[in-house]
């Protein structure tokens, strides 16, 4: 047992955890970038999109803020309860964050991406319901991801319905 304002975990091991949730973010994020083969600014700005779009440069620097907090809030879980179902659910959702990108780049196949992403936002949402179990501050750095999943998943039905050839 710790004494009180003593850390649960040695401070190396924190660290090192910590960096583990980060590389494992930035996995999901590197393995769909690499397979997206640079198809975002070509083929997102050829498609029929809807009026509320965002412009395609947005999105990097959107989802760069979004991992580091994904990984904080996980990390911020296995810090007060170890691995946890939380944590092997935000494992899982990671692996259909990276799907997605290729189902929708590499295959342009918008049917396969909008199921992907509707259950990436499940995935999503029950990884936020678990990890409130044990950690208000990750639930709160989980929610601004589970709006952006959502608002990408009326994005991907919006270009679903406007680019028939896609599906």
């Amino acid at each position: 047992m710790t004494s009180p304002g003593e850390p649960a975990v040695p401070t190396t091991r924190r660290w090192l955890a910590l960096a583990g949730f980060l590389a494992a973010s930035f996995a999901a994020a590197g393995i769909a970038v690499s397979l997206q083969g640079g198809g975002v600014e070509g083929f997102y700005t050829s498609l029929d999109l809807p009026a509320w779009a965002p412009p395609s440069w947005l999105f990097g620097p959107v989802w760069t803020v979004l991992y580091i907090a994904i990984a904080v809030a996980a990390w911020r879980v296995w810090e007060h309860a170890g691995w946890t179902a939380a944590l092997t659910v935000w494992s899982v959702q990671l692996v259909f964050n990276a799907a997605w990108t290729p189902a929708f780049f590499n295959l342009q196949f918008a049917t396969l991406a909008l199921a992907i992403i509707v259950v990436l936002l499940g995935l999503v949402l029950v990884t936020i319901a678990l990890m409130a179990r044990h950690d208000r501050v990750a639930v709160a750095l989980m929610v601004p991801y589970a709006l952006w999943v959502g608002f990408a998943t009326a994005l991907t039905l919006a270009i679903w319905v406007l680019n028939p050839n896609l599906r």
